[in-house]
């Protein structure tokens, strides 16, 4: 099988590209990214529809801005509504943390002394233990401290510009020399990669939501069991399963964890039933995002466990977009 030749100009390419995507990591830009890729990549699938409707230039570039404009409030909107229930007495993390402390410390005495030995002393070392592990992850963590205002500024001014780029891709027809061709044909496989990875999380990531709310909502109350914080648990479920394999570990050990304040028996029936949730998203993995980018989970698992070693919370962020990136390129050239 003979392998395509490289030119210069795709060498060149792929290095620029390589420094950016290292250069967003080690400068906190990841947010900014991903926020304007959602925009843009919104945009870049509806805008045709729109356009279609709107023959004339005026009308088009009208009916697409508009259209930007709405996808970027709506997000905005998003984004503020997580934060305001995020710090309201019903969804509150730090109440959250708190309790989890208080259970584990209550709960000593029903646990196996195999389980309790791995636990933390008491509810101070547990708060010990969150504290420290924010502290590393301080400069990983995109909205805490004096910086959450430069990076909401940076994710404003990314979606701006995501809307600005799919407005102009929707209503120009653009000619591109050489050079310039290369790196449109980069960014295009990487705004491709964005796309498969976060959509298709978003759509396990919500049937797993959907699958534990009713498990907490329905299920447990039926029971007899009424746990606290269902509401922020459902939403933590959500938020951290855009992560694959690694989010569904944190929302299980979150509610698991919870469960303990009723009883051990409910806690290991959270444990039973998310295990098999937990394993029927396996299967999702491999149907919605194998088949998009023909990975296993076990291959972005590898990836992310690298560039967490290597970036902290965002290389986690990335590593699956970056690695389908990658898996992109090497198809386009059919070494893969």
């Amino acid at each position: 099988m003979q392998i395509k030749a490289i030119t210069k100009v795709e060498i060149a390419a792929w290095l620029i590209m390589a420094i950016a995507m290292l250069y967003v990591l080690n400068v906190n830009l990841l947010p900014g990214l991903l926020a304007g890729l959602l925009v843009f990549e919104l945009s870049h699938i509806i805008s045709p529809y729109i356009a279609q409707r709107f023959p004339g230039y005026v009308s088009k570039v009208i009916a697409v801005g508009l259209l930007a404009l709405f996808i970027v409030g709506l997000l905005t909107l998003v984004v503020l509504g997580l934060i305001a229930f995020f710090k309201s007495d019903s969804g509150n993390l730090t109440n959250l943390i708190g309790k989890m402390a208080e259970i584990i410390e209550d709960s000593r005495s029903i646990l196996p002394s195999w389980i309790d030995s791995r636990l933390p002393a008491d509810a101070v070392v547990l708060q010990q233990m969150v504290t420290e592990w924010l502290r590393n992850n301080a400069s990983s963590l995109q909205f805490l401290g004096q910086e959450a205002g430069r990076h909401t500024a940076h994710i404003i001014i990314a979606m701006i510009v995501g809307a600005m780029l799919a407005l102009r891709e929707a209503t120009t027809e653009g000619y591109y020399k050489p050079f310039a061709q290369a790196m449109v044909q980069r960014t295009r496989l990487f705004g491709h990669a964005f796309r498969n990875i976060v959509f298709a999380q978003v759509r396990i990531s919500a049937i797993n939501t959907i699958f534990t709310g009713v498990y907490l909502v329905v299920l447990l109350p039926l029971a007899g069991v009424e746990l606290p914080f269902v509401k922020t648990m459902v939403m933590i479920t959500f938020i951290v399963g855009l992560l694959p394999v690694v989010g569904n570990l944190i929302s299980n050990s979150v509610i698991v964890i919870v469960s303990m304040s009723h009883s051990f028996a409910a806690a290991l029936g959270s444990l039973l039933f998310l295990v098999t949730i937990h394993k029927f998203e396996y299967f999702l993995n491999a149907r919605i995002i194998g088949g998009k980018i023909k990975a296993h989970a076990w291959e972005l698992l590898i990836a992310m466990v690298l560039m967490e070693a290597a970036f902290g919370i965002a290389g986690v962020v990335a590593a699956p977009i970056y690695y389908a990136y990658l898996k992109s390129e090497l198809r386009v050239r059919e070494l893969i």
